[in-house]
């Protein structure tokens, strides 16, 4: 059999697999065990669970668990709608300035708790009712928070980004320093739409209750005294302080990435004990379960992942494909294209740990030999990643916002996400013409 059925073969056994509905990890680590068995050496197979363990002890994968006890804890307490709170009061006079607090809480969160669903959940469950109630449309409100949440994969700490550093072997601290630009770019595109959408929809109301009389409460002016505001802050400070806490200690030289996240759960945990009083076992128990769970489930995936890498590796099928990609000649930026192409059509049914761990070893390469730094693009790689967390048939945080607000329909909610993901388009040109916005700070604090 050729490389070329080979290849077509394994893809296909791997596409149906996925399409059963067996988890992700199963059907990975089942397509790659089968053809170990009937293209390999049969002592192959005697090395699935040390190869699986020597993938998963490497030092860098030890702050996932970590990262996701830090997020879990900040996600089970009230800080997600405090923060909202907090940044409305002072927004509050801005044009959609509810909107603005909403995509600003999103990003700060998203850089405490790394997590695209958490985000989502946190401040979707406060924000949306708020907008609603305020006159806004229920799918801009739902589009809004969904598109906010997928920060949770760019801004550090990103799981999604220390999963890429494992599979490029780059620099796990060069990575999170890059993904801040790029994240502070979207928070920037989503706030100034919010602003557009909100001054559309108020023209709008005016028109109304013009001709009917009908008042919108879009139209209701708030107001905060200076007291209001400066009591919303405390409630926040400590959770900023956190943030700033881990990053000094990681990008000063103070800790490594693992004792960084290590300090960053120990702080979470003091912090939710201290402010919110969840110290008892009761309030502990669903943060150490759900750490468990996600965990687990990650790992799981990480390391089947890397035995399917590994299966198509051996079959020479990753490097036939990479050579076949340089074989094509394409211009630089035409290989960049068809290469996210390829990113966004995975996103669509697949989650981006997967999408890292299985294209890694055949998109790499050629970009790399193209001249494109491996940073960059993986900063490039998670934006567009980040379509497919709002893109149906996954599209995994319209999913959240489906749950946490049922009574807006999945038709509305995906529509409401469509100017995002055209905004990420928009964003990954403006990144492609400007590199400098996601490297300039990590080539400032690495050299």
């Amino acid at each position: 059999m050729t490389t070329l059925q080979l290849g077509l073969l394994y893809g296909g056994a791997t596409l149906a697999a996925l399409f059963s509905g067996i988890p992700i990890a199963f059907a990975l680590g089942g397509v790659a065990t089968v053809f170990m068995m009937l293209f390999m050496p049969a002592a192959s197979v005697d090395t699935i669970a040390q190869n699986v363990y020597e993938e998963l002890a490497s030092i860098t994968l030890l702050t996932i668990p970590l990262f996701i006890l830090k997020g879990a804890a900040i996600g089970k307490s009230r800080a997600g709608k405090d923060l909202y709170d907090a940044l409305h009061t002072w927004l509050h006079r801005i044009p959609g300035g509810l909107g603005v607090a909403v995509v600003l809480a999103c990003g700060l969160f998203a850089a405490m708790a790394g997590s695209s669903p958490a985000t989502c959940s946190a401040i979707g469950s406060s924000g949306i009712p708020e907008m609603r109630r305020r006159g806004y449309s229920p799918g801009f409100a739902a589009g809004l928070v969904a598109a906010g949440g997928t920060l949770g994969i760019l801004l550090p700490p990103s799981i999604v980004m220390i999963l890429y550093a494992v599979a490029s072997e780059q620099s796990l601290g060069r990575l999170f320093l890059a993904g801040i630009g790029p994240g502070l770019l979207l928070v920037g595109l989503f706030a100034t739409y919010a602003m557009l959408h909100w001054t559309k929809e108020y023209t709008k109301a005016l028109a109304v209750r013009k001709d009917t009389g009908v008042e919108s409460e879009l139209l209701r002016i708030e107001h905060f005294t200076f007291q209001e505001k400066m009591t919303a802050l405390p409630r926040v400070l400590p959770f900023v302080l956190l943030l700033g806490g881990v990053m000094i200690a990681l990008y000063s030289g103070i800790a490594t990435p693992s004792e960084t996240a290590g300090l960053g759960a120990v702080m979470a945990l003091l912090l939710i004990a201290v402010v919110y009083g969840a110290w008892r076992l009761p309030d502990l128990k669903p943060i150490f379960l759900g750490t468990l769970g996600e965990s687990g489930m990650l790992l799981m995936i990480i390391g089947m992942s890397l035995l399917y890498s590994y299966v198509m590796s051996y079959l020479h099928i990753s490097q036939s494909a990479a050579g076949w990609i340089v074989g094509l000649h394409l211009s630089k930026w035409l290989l960049l294209a068809a290469m996210l192409l390829l990113v966004m059509v995975l996103g669509f049914f697949l989650p981006p740990v997967s999408i890292i761990l299985m294209t890694a070893t055949i998109v790499l390469p050629p970009l790399k030999a193209a001249g494109f730094d491996l940073v960059w693009f993986g900063v490039v790689m998670v934006v567009v990643m980040e379509m497919g967390l709002i893109h149906p048939p996954v599209g995994l945080n319209i999913f959240v916002i489906n749950r946490i607000a049922p009574d807006i329909g999945l038709g509305a909610i995906i529509w409401g996400t469509l100017p995002f993901v055209l905004l990420m388009m928009i964003a990954v040109v403006i990144l492609s013409a400007f590199p400098g916005i996601a490297m300039w700070l990590p080539n400032l604090v690495y050299g």
